[in-house]
């Protein structure tokens, strides 16, 4: 290799190594892009249903946006403060029912299995000795509670970056065509064009993609939000909203969302708990097997294998906030992928065959 080709590589190799350490930067601005493809989204929308142009549509769209936010703060927060402090007061007596319970079923298995008058739990207690204490609820709780503690202390950073995103991103939705041409403007000149296509193409996605999952979430918070109204479980309106903000993170968001409703039901009777658990089975089956693949049908499709394995690497790589935005970075990669590495360079390349 020459001098020059030397000085690229390792000019190359520092550049990547410049944006890994600033991946966490990176990240947030393109959560930022993310928010601002949204509110881009919404204000086109409002503009071309109504007399109004860009700065006073993107203006509306800030302004409910901002009140959606502090109705879901209002609906949320309140309730589920209330019902986590009642949840927690009564554990210890919950736990006590369920270790009963426990103890009752294992009794009557071993009864069958060794004879009557069998101590089902001796054999458990000798292989756990003095561990067991380790498993007390109280314990464990209390443990919980320290580890809560020491999450809220980290909300001073996670506010700042909240503004600091929040803020790029109304900036970037308030002159998007300027900041585009930024990006162009910064490949080499034979490849602006093509680049520019290809940014188009990422944007579309992503508002495909959001508009997609909106529907989806809508859909999911209005079968919870029936289905627990027919259980009889409480605080239906802020747990039916929680399953459609959750479903926005395939595969772990609804897995987290049945938490709160079912610990709610167990308050009132266990079978409650059981039939909630059933009934959110029931509504992701009917938004992954009907709602999705109708309100997907022509927009960004992805492939489950693929999102779970997004999900796992840019978890590994970004950490929870990396699972948040696994899927709109896998949509971007996909455009990417698509464009770049399979159009522009394995379609273009032939073979040269070499004659001996």
């Amino acid at each position: 290799m020459l001098f020059g080709q030397w000085i690229a590589l390792m000019a190359l190799a520092a550049s990547l190594l410049l944006l890994w350490s600033l991946k966490d930067v990176l990240l947030l601005v393109f959560t930022a892009v993310v928010l601002a493809v949204a509110l881009v989204t919404l204000s086109q929308t409002i503009k071309r249903r109504t007399v109004l142009n860009h700065w006073l549509s993107l203006l509306v769209t800030l302004l409910v946006v901002a009140l959606l936010l502090l109705l879901l703060t209002v609906v949320l927060v309140p309730p589920f403060a209330s019902e986590y402090r009642q949840l927690i007061a009564q554990l210890p007596r919950a736990l006590e029912a369920l270790e009963e319970l426990l103890r009752s079923s294992l009794g009557q298995l071993s009864s069958y299995v060794y004879g009557p008058g069998a101590d089902p739990t001796a054999g458990l207690i000798s292989l756990l000795g003095d561990d067991l204490e380790d498993l007390s609820p109280v314990r464990a709780l209390g443990e919980g509670v320290n580890r809560l503690w020491g999450l809220a202390g980290n909300l001073g950073s996670g506010l700042v970056r909240l503004i600091f995103v929040a803020a790029v991103a109304v900036m970037i939705a308030a002159q998007p065509q300027a900041y585009r041409d930024v990006a162009v403007r910064l490949t080499p000149s034979f490849y602006r064009r093509r680049f520019r296509q290809i940014l188009d193409d990422c944007g579309t996605a992503l508002s495909n993609w959001l508009v997609g999952v909106l529907i989806s979430s809508l859909c999911v918070a209005l079968l919870a939000g029936v289905g627990l109204g027919l259980l009889g479980v409480k605080l239906v309106v802020a747990n039916a909203l929680l399953a459609g903000l959750l479903n926005v993170i395939p595969n772990i968001g609804p897995t987290l969302s049945t938490v709160f409703p079912m610990s709610v039901a167990f308050l009132d009777a266990p079978w409650k708990a059981l039939a909630v658990l059933l009934l959110y089975v029931v509504i992701q089956n009917v938004e992954s097997y009907l709602i999705t693949p109708s309100v997907m049908q022509r927009q960004v499709k992805l492939l489950p294998a693929l999102t779970l394995t997004a999900q796992l690497v840019f978890t590994v790589i970004f950490g929870p906030i990396g699972l948040l935005l696994a899927v709109p970075l896998a949509v971007v990669l996909q455009v990417v992928c698509r464009n770049l590495l399979i159009m522009d360079v394995l379609d273009r390349w032939r073979l040269k065959r070499f004659v001996s």
